[in-house]
């Protein structure tokens, strides 16, 4: 529990820093899965000759059995505690990546990038909610956690191309390290904490979140889905946006999108501090306001101010990012591994769903015109949440800050 200040006691956080650091390292190793199947795609079509569709076709089996399954296991750990999921998930996903390459089948490289889907569906809720419980109410080491996934997530098509375009396909093999690596981090970070993973936000003095409250969660769950749609759609289009706006070439673009990622690794630290000191609320709240005209600036202001515009984006759509989190598990307090599967994934697909419909738009239009109505989305998540209450307080109630993310002040 944090002190009047809103800061975790020394001694509390001795406790938890060497659990999350080694909760954190291990989120990296399991997210460079994430991010590495589609960094495959090109090697699939240069040396297996595959279509655009049937490269397409893997990307998306990854993507929506790393999201859409994620609440079936959330539910399962409300259930049941399982924290070998973490080891367990972290060595699935990385060996369905690392055989990938060594099969000519089409059909079973789908389904070891299935496997690997599969993986990482296993381990985000779980994850989550072991490092709420090692976190002991601290915003900033839940930053931490989540960073870990976004830096993992960032060093997937470094590691790739670093490992199959010097040796091939048949060299993925190797991408098997950092699931080895992460496995041996969580098995290490596991006997360190203390406190039972699904019990250790409800346990702790003063917690008034007694029932789920569904409504809440649902307009929170809204608001994310907003967030993903914008980040998926910059994500995917922002290198090639960049390059027209600015008559750059692919060096334009690729500064551009590791501007995205880089303020999305700032973003998330800081978002944990600002909660810690502002409130989780107001925090979201304030971040979602701030994408608005970082987005509309970002699509109608040519030339290099882009540069500082994606910067400013991606703050805003990283700040909030651990917070979703917890808040969401604070508002179902008893499924707290569903509320974790649903943040960190099914609201994500949404995201990955909404992309073709951005690229459709732009062939019929222009990449320009396409991307306008993104503006609008964090207009939409800023009012799903701006009635939106911490956890136990009753609706009449005014939006206090809290410096706990279990929903109670110290």
């Amino acid at each position: 529990m944090q002190g009047d200040d809103g800061h975790v006691p020394i001694d509390q956080t001795s406790r938890t820093g060497r659990p999350i650091t080694l909760l954190s390292l291990g989120h990296a190793c399991v997210d460079i899965y994430q991010g590495a199947v589609a960094a495959l795609v090109p090697f699939f079509v240069s040396e297996r000759a595959y279509t655009y569709a049937a490269a397409s076709g893997i990307v998306l089996a990854a993507s929506l059995l790393s999201s859409v399954v994620q609440p079936l296991f959330g539910a399962l750990t409300d259930k049941w505690a399982m924290p070998w999921l973490l080891p367990a998930g972290t060595l699935a996903s990385g060996t369905g990546v690392a055989l990938a390459g060594l099969t000519g089948s089409y059909a079973l490289t789908l389904a070891l990038v299935a496997v690997s889907g599969i993986g990482i569906a296993a381990y985000h809720p779980e994850a989550a909610r072991v490092a709420r419980g090692a976190s002991r109410g601290s915003h900033t080491a839940m930053g931490w956690f989540s960073l870990g996934g976004n830096l993992g997530f960032a060093a997937a098509p470094l590691m790739v191309s670093a490992v199959i375009a010097t040796g091939g396909l048949h060299a993925s093999p190797l991408l098997i390290v950092p699931a080895l690596a992460g496995t041996a981090l969580c098995l290490a970070a596991l006997p360190r904490i203390t406190a039972p993973p699904a019990a250790a936000s409800a346990a702790q003095p003063g917690h008034r979140a007694a029932r789920d409250d569904w409504a809440s969660f649902v307009k929170l769950s809204g608001a994310i889905m907003c967030r993903s749609i914008v980040f998926v759609g910059l994500s995917a289009f922002i290198s090639l946006y960049v390059r027209q706006r600015t008559g750059g070439g692919d060096a334009a673009g690729a500064v551009a999108l590791f501007v995205l990622y880089l303020g999305g690794a700032v973003g998330t630290v800081a978002g944990g501090r600002l909660a810690t000191r502002f409130g989780r609320l107001p925090v979201i709240r304030w971040s979602y306001a701030l994408t608005v005209p970082a987005v509309a600036g970002l699509v109608l202001v040519p030339g290099p101010m882009l540069y500082p515009l994606v910067a400013l984006t991606s703050a805003g759509l990283y700040v909030p990012f651990s917070l979703h989190v917890t808040l969401g598990q604070d508002y179902l307090p008893r499924r707290m591994g569903t509320a974790s599967g649903v943040t960190l994934g099914l609201t994500v697909s949404i995201g990955g769903l909404a992309s073709p419909l951005i690229g459709a738009l732009a062939d019929a239009t222009s990449l320009h015109t396409a991307l306008a109505p993104l503006i609008v989305m964090p207009a939409v998540g800023w009012l799903l949440l701006r009635r939106l209450n911490e956890p136990g307080l009753p609706e009449s109630a005014p939006h206090q800050p809290t410096s706990c993310p279990t929903g109670h002040r110290s």
